[in-house]
């Protein structure tokens, strides 16, 4: 095969034809500075025979190329959060589903019987007086407190690996809810590139798309009013609350995508916002009592 100037930037350089594990890594790592006629010099390379073969080898080598980024990706440190905050809530909410059945279960021979995943670890622990002489009951909570055991490790896992990835967002929010926002928005670069409207509403799609029907009002918040700022202010002033947190947490995803140097500005600056915000009805209530005072 030749190897003169005129390809040293074609992808099929320095490769055989039926190496497409190098033709996809090329694919993937090098660029060229302007287009060209690549099937015709790919021929004159001696690594294919025509163009009609160019482009079969093509479409071989951008499979593997895509399969590699995907890999590359799912391996993210981000990746790894989303995979990670998915499976807790998975794991909590069929634990909390099979423990309603283990109470209806239970309470059909013991009308003592507890509620709730506490109880399913009691049971299973042998240290209720339930009685309950039936294995299969004691075996279905035991099934609830190793999913619920589970759910902790993994919020364990979340908590302490979300402020190594994204540690302006574990600052403003928490772990949780950091990992919880990378999770709707598909990972930190893709939250990284939404305006703060949409982070305000991330989690609430349902209730947005009945509102772009006509059917609901617009929705204040999604997920993030979960955050103690938002969920700590007025009713009446949580719009704006939820505006500054997002806001925030749309620039901390920015700084932590492309810099992930934590910047404690950020927190100190929400800080004062929100104690702006929620000084209004406070301010409010005072001038409402002060009125009272005066009739």
């Amino acid at each position: 095969m030749t190897d003169g100037p005129d390809v040293t930037e074609g992808w099929f350089t320095h490769g055989e034809p039926g190496d497409i594990d190098r033709a996809g890594a090329a694919i993937n790592e090098r660029t060229a500075g302007e287009p060209r006629d690549w099937p015709r010099r790919a021929v004159d390379a001696g690594y294919v025979d025509s163009e009609a073969d160019y482009y079969d080898r093509l479409h071989e080598a951008t499979i593997d190329a895509t399969r590699r980024e995907v890999r590359e990706r799912e391996r993210a440190d981000d990746r790894q959060l989303v995979h990670a905050i998915r499976a807790m809530d998975d794991c909590n909410r069929t634990a909390n589903e099979l423990a309603e059945r283990l109470a209806e279960w239970a309470g059909t021979v013991d009308p003592d019987a507890g509620t709730g995943v506490e109880y399913a670890r009691e049971l299973a622990r042998g240290e209720t007086d339930a009685g309950l002489e039936e294995p299969a009951v004691r075996s279905l909570a035991g099934r609830v407190a190793d999913l619920a055991d589970e759910a902790d490790e993994l919020r364990e896992f979340v908590e302490r690996q979300t402020p190594a990835v994204a540690p302006n967002l574990s600052a403003l929010a928490d772990p949780v809810l950091a990992a919880r926002l990378m999770s709707l928005a598909g990972g930190l670069e893709e939250l990284a590139k939404k305006p703060s409207g949409t982070v305000q509403v991330l989690g609430a799609e349902d209730a947005l798309f009945a509102h772009l029907r006509g059917h609901a009002p617009s929705p204040k918040h999604g997920i993030i009013y979960t955050h103690d700022a938002v969920r700590g202010t007025h009713p009446e002033n949580r719009g704006s609350a939820a505006r500054a947190v997002a806001g925030k947490l749309a620039i901390a995803a920015r700084v932590d995508h492309y810099s992930g140097e934590l910047t404690p500005e950020l927190e100190a600056e929400l800080a004062e916002r929100i104690e702006t915000i929620q000084a209004r009805t406070a301010d409010e209530e005072a001038a409402t009592d002060g009125g009272a005072d005066d009739e």
